[in-house]
Formats: C-alpha cells, sequence, structure tokens
C-alpha cells in the first residue's frame, strides 16, 4: 500500500465502451481469500454486473471515494492489478475527527497492509473535510466511483465541493459511477438527512450542478422489499442492524437497501 500526496498520471481521453464484466471478475469474486461475510452481501450489491454497468476495466485508473472497511477494494484492487491498472483509495483525511472515522481509515490502512500479495499497489489519498477537496491532478483518471457515500455529504453540506472534486479529476470522457440508498420521490431534506436515504433528482442535480451529464441509470441495486421507513432509517436494515435483535428477523428478510445506481459522464468539452 502507497501513500501519496498527489498523483502523476497521464492525460489522455478514454471513451468506454459498454462491455460485458470479465471472467477475471469472477475469479476475484469467488477467490478463497476473499472475506466470506463480504461474499455473502454480493446478492445485495451485485458488484460484478455494477462493474459492468459503470463501463469499469481492469486496464484503467480508478478512484474510490471513501472506501469504508474496504468491500468493494476487496473486488477492485486485486482486479485492477491484474489488468496494470492504477486503483486509487481516497480516504478519510489523517488528524481530523471524529475519532470513528479516523479509526476505521486506520484499520482499513492496516488490512491493506496485512495482504500485500493482493493489495501492494494501492494507493491510498486523503479527501475529505475540512480543507482537502483535491483528488489529484485535473484531467487525469478514468474514472471515479462511490458506494453509499452521497448521504454522507448532503448531511456534511459539502456534497458540492466532493462533486467539483471528482469532476475535476476526471479525464474528459471519464466515468462517475455511485450508488447510494434511495428516498421516495419528493422527500424533503430533512428526511433525506434523518433516514439517510436521498431521492434520485437530488444527486442527478448535484452532479450537473459540478457539470456531468447522467448517462444512464440502472436498477441492478434497486430492492422493492425496503419500505423505507424504518425507526432508525436506513441504518435499520443489514449490515448495520441499530435495533439490535429487536425484530432481526423482520430486517433480515427485507435485506440491504433500495439503491439508486446511476452512471455520469464528463464531457469531452
Amino acid at each position: 500500500m502507497k501513500r501519496l500526496t498527489y498523483i502523476i498520471l497521464s492525460v489522455t481521453m478514454t471513451l468506454v465502451p459498454q462491455l460485458g464484466f470479465s471472467a477475471d471478475i469472477q475469479s476475484i469474486l469467488q477467490h478463497p481469500d476473499r472475506n466470506a461475510s463480504n461474499a455473502l452481501r454480493d446478492k445485495y450489491r451485485h458488484p460484478a454486473q455494477t462493474l459492468s454497468f459503470f463501463g469499469i476495466r481492469a486496464d484503467m485508473s480508478v478512484i474510490e471515494i471513501w472506501p469504508g472497511k474496504g468491500w468493494y477494494t476487496e473486488v477492485l484492487a486485486p482486479w485492477i492489478k491484474q489488468g496494470d491498472g492504477q486503483f486509487i483509495a481516497a480516504g478519510f483525511p489523517q488528524d481530523t475527527g471524529p475519532e470513528w472515522r479516523q479509526n476505521m481509515q486506520a484499520e482499513y490502512e492496516s488490512w491493506l497492509d496485512r495482504f500485500p500479495d493482493r493489495f501492494n499497489e494501492v494507493d491510498v489519498v486523503e479527501f475529505g473535510p475540512p480543507g482537502n477537496w483535491r483528488l489529484g491532478p485535473d484531467n487525469s483518471v478514468d474514472a471515479v466511483l462511490t458506494f453509499r457515500n452521497v448521504h454522507n455529504w448532503v448531511k456534511g453540506e459539502y456534497a458540492d465541493r466532493v462533486f467539483k472534486a471528482m469532476f475535476d479529476v476526471l479525464k474528459p470522457g471519464g466515468i462517475l459511477g455511485l450508488t447510494d440508498h434511495r428516498a421516495r420521490p419528493g422527500a424533503d431534506i430533512d428526511t433525506m438527512n434523518a433516514s439517510g436515504y436521498l431521492t434520485e433528482q437530488l444527486v442527478i442535480d448535484l452532479a450537473r450542478q459540478a457539470g456531468f451529464v447522467l448517462e444512464e441509470k440502472s436498477e441492478i441495486n434497486s430492492n422493492p422489499k425496503d419500505s423505507k421507513n424504518h425507526p432508525a432509517g436506513v441504518w435499520t436494515l443489514p449490515p448495520t442492524l441499530r435495533m439490535g435483535e429487536q425484530e432481526n428477523e423482520k430486517y433480515l428478510a427485507i435485506g440491504e437497501s433500495d439503491r439508486m445506481t446511476l452512471r455520469f459522464r464528463k464531457p469531452l468539452d
């Protein structure tokens, strides 16, 4: 694992065709070294189909923003390593609160270090509040991905800065792929912040304001069982299960949240 203070990449236009996901992704998903509890969540997160929809290839330069505990990193990093691409993990800034974010980032980096055969080529950069709003040189990467993070940016009132940073770092023609918990159309901002669910329209508006073009939506990660009306918001559902043992079976039967899956592109000019 490498920590970068800046990134130097060739700046060339990349237009990504919509290709089916390769057998290499399946070998990564089925690899015996993969965390077994992570693999059990594939039925909710559909990683191969999601990455195919986004148009991600293993020879690309890809940034994952706020990788959390590394669920997608475990898939992306070894796959991109096989394809001689570059995988960049934009994690929480060091030495800034809250404490839980610092702990999560430390655990993430420690986990990368424990498995050098899979993660030794992961580049780690700092990104986020209070002042780290640059992901790398302008026009330098093929794709930016983020999974279930936009609701945090909206609640923190810095989503506009994040979307600008994502736009700036992408090459012309580059891809922004994201998923997030999907609110019912027309939900107000207070409801969204309290529940963790966002309307698709809000996310689309944020991306468009930064300059992105919405290319396509997908229902890959939809869940019609999710009523989106839970006592502890989206965190009532797995994997968090914030209600503890209270009605545990009910929420496990629902599964993970209903999610939007959106692909945006940075225009060529």
